[in-house]
């Protein structure tokens, strides 16, 4: 299962290097462990493939030091502040020390969101209407209208397309 994993998110490595990611994922003091994370949290987009090998505690221990590490190797990084999201919501679940999320919301996101939003609205539909047309559920249109997901391209040319979106410009 792992391989699969990790597979579809290093399509750029050999079989040997996806094969030691086990056991660089395992130790985070190890020499590759922020390079192959960053490239890993870059790819993906599902928390729950993430803890699939690697605990939510183990997480949150290295995450801190892990965005510090990515932040001056690729700059700002809308992943980064994404993965922050996870982090702190993580945190708020085990009720670890603050009450709310403090990271930067994910200004791109937003603003297809309220795109989305608007053509949705212009057509009549309502969140549930355009769920069922694009074979998604209703929470996933409200947290996309919100901006508080991270769209693949196939989710936001299924929207695009039963929306009639030609274009949506980010400034």
């Amino acid at each position: 299962m792992k391989k699969v994993v990790y597979s579809k998110y290093f399509w750029d490595l050999n079989d040997k290097a996806i094969m030691e990611l086990g056991s660089i994922f395992k130790n985070p003091s190890h020499s590759k462990f922020n390079m192959r994370m960053v490239s890993f949290l870059s790819r993906c987009q599902k928390p729950k493939e993430l803890f699939l090998f690697i605990d939510k505690n183990e997480f949150i221990k290295f995450w801190p030091k892990l965005k510090k590490y990515w932040e001056k190797t690729t700059g700002p990084a809308d992943f980064v502040d994404w993965w922050q999201t996870v982090y702190e919501q993580i945190l708020q679940e085990k009720g670890v020390g603050y009450k709310k999320p403090f990271g930067r919301p994910i200004s791109f996101l937003a603003k297809i969101g309220a795109k989305i939003k608007e053509a949705r609205i212009n057509k009549g539909l309502s969140q549930k209407e355009l769920a069922f047309q694009v074979g998604m559920k209703q929470p996933d249109i409200s947290n996309i209208e919100e901006g508080k997901t991270n769209l693949t391209l196939i989710t936001l040319f299924s929207l695009a397309k039963v929306l009639a979106i030609e274009e949506i410009k980010i400034k």
